[in-house]
């Protein structure tokens, strides 16, 4: 027995060296790589097209803001093609997932349509999912006006076991990704919210399309985007792609086939029509649309340092939660991954013992995309209920993949907003969980208006009713039933609705592992 501890000291002893040596190693690696820093370009008064369509309408404003909500999944792909075909000095874009797919490519050839009008384009990618896609992005990078920066990546590029092991031994740091979204155009306007760039965003995938919202943004919002992006941009985190890999030299005259064929595809056909004929996204960018103009409207985020677990005080919990907890009257959350501990149940408990109605729309077990997640906020169902939380869990809204342990393109809900009072509301990429909390950069909108909360709650409303969510309650012994009121007769289910018994079992399996700080 002795020997054997020894053996496994030594094995830990190893490992832990390893470990520091890898780390070690990377930073020195990140230091030499690291890119010249650059800043968001300055404003002009009629230089493009969007300084001459939008700098009036800001004119006269001061400190001002003006948002308008994009819940339409085909207008937030319309607003980021219009944006990139009338940019004339910048494009500046920071996403946790840029898919290499239908609506990929459509970008990607906006992107490069710009680079070549000689407009700067910036993009900045988390890097946990940017296996795979190295020959895309690399090519794009070769374009002189394109630079791409890949956040907290691996450096082993080729072969799984090699990144396996860098997993490994970095594993404290490559646990913390990058969740922001972000698209700044000329500095003139911004879109952030939840969506990435791919087919599931922008109701392109075969399978169900995401129900998400983003928020396009003109004044000083745009001005604050831009800030957040240039810390990221220029953190030591952020490391050219060109430092990476090697590219093919031939490369991006490949890409520019690759994307020509999407674009002349049959899948193209609904979305260049919608381009020309969505009249919300075109008056925005005309300059026409009604707009809420704000003033308190803040564009916030965690900051870069957050990946090394320093800097809490600006950490994005600490603005958010306060706002949420002022609440008087009501709180409405939607979190398509809502895990809120035996903290959060005490503090929605605190919240409803001074009268605040608090409700919460998350995904059921059969409209989520990531198993884990819900078994991590399984357990806190009764509680919940039982400290007076009104629950309430999408429907499945079109076919199901089945899911995954571990995520997949098939969940229903991807909004991450709440609303305060009916005054103030929050829309970004934040979810109520421990990573979004403790792990994950974060980012979104944190605005006071009464007509755009409105419009929010309106949204919360309309998910969270009977024809699209079913409703939590217990029973007096403490059981818990799904109510799907819309039903005719109404009809109430003894388990999670809409799935079978291997989903519901591999949940069970997963509430016993300690996932909780992870998810």
């Amino acid at each position: 027995m002795a020997r054997k501890l020894r053996w496994f000291g030594l094995i830990l002893l190893t490992l832990a060296v390893a470990s520091f040596v890898s780390v070690f190693s990377y930073g020195r690696f990140a230091a030499r790589v690291h890119g010249p820093p650059s800043h968001a370009l300055a404003l002009q008064p009629a230089q493009t097209v969007l300084d001459r369509s939008l700098s009036p309408l800001t004119q006269g404003r001061g400190q001002r803001s003006g948002i308008t909500l994009l819940s339409d999944n085909l207008d937030a792909f319309a607003i980021r093609a219009l944006t990139a075909q009338a940019a004339g000095r910048s494009l500046d874009l920071q996403y946790y997932l840029w898919h290499d797919d239908f609506t990929g490519q459509l970008l990607d050839r906006e992107l490069l349509r710009a680079a070549d009008r000689g407009v700067r384009v910036r993009l900045l990618l988390d890097d946990m999912n940017g296996h795979g896609k190295d020959s895309f992005l690399a090519a794009m990078d070769t374009h002189p006006n394109i630079e791409v920066r890949l956040f907290n990546p691996t450096r082993n590029r080729a072969g799984v076991l090699g990144r396996g092991v860098e997993m490994l031994l970095r594993g404290f740091s490559l646990n913390r990704r990058m969740h922001n979204k972000a698209w700044i155009a000329d500095g003139r306007v911004a879109v952030v919210g939840g969506r990435n760039v791919g087919d599931e965003y922008f109701d392109a995938a075969t399978d169900t399309n995401f129900l998400d919202l983003d928020v396009a943004l003109l004044g000083p919002a745009v001005q604050q985007t831009e800030a957040i992006f240039d810390a990221f941009w220029n953190s030591q985190a952020a490391i050219p792609l060109g430092a990476l890999v090697k590219v093919e030299p031939d490369a991006l005259v490949e890409l520019r086939t690759e994307v020509e064929k999407s674009v002349a595809s049959r899948r193209a056909d609904p979305y260049l029509a919608r381009l020309a004929q969505s009249p919300s996204v075109r008056s925005m960018v005309a300059g026409e649309a009604p707009l809420y103009w704000l003033d308190h409207a803040q564009v916030v985020s965690d900051p870069p340092a957050k990946l090394a677990g320093e800097g809490q005080e600006q950490w994005l919990m600490f603005k958010l939660f306060p706002a949420m907890s002022a609440a008087k009257r009501e709180l409405r959350i939607i979190s398509p991954y809502y895990v809120p501990g035996d903290r959060g149940v005490q503090w929605a408990a605190q919240l409803r013992a001074r009268g605040v109605k608090v409700g919460v729309l998350t995904n059921s077990l059969a409209a989520t995309d990531v198993m884990a997640v819900h078994s991590g906020y399984a357990p806190y169902r009764v509680p919940l209920l039982r400290a007076g939380v009104e629950l309430h869990e999408l429907m499945p809204q079109g076919q199901q993949d089945g899911g995954s342990l571990f995520g997949s393109s098939g969940a229903s809900l991807h909004t991450k907003a709440f609303a305060v009072d009916g005054e103030t509301g929050f829309i970004g990429s934040f979810n109520l969980d421990p990573r979004s909390i403790n792990l994950n950069t974060e980012m979104g909108i944190l605005f006071k208006d009464k007509q755009a909360t409105a419009q929010l709650l309106a949204r919360y409303r309309e998910k969270s009713g009977p024809e699209q969510s079913y409703r939590l309650a217990l029973l007096d012994d403490g059981s818990l039933r799904w109510h799907e009121d819309a039903h005719v007769p109404p009809r109430v289910w003894e388990h999670e609705p809409g799935v079978g018994l291997w989903r519901r079992s591999a949940v069970k399996v997963l509430e016993w592992l300690p996932l909780e700080s992870q998810l």
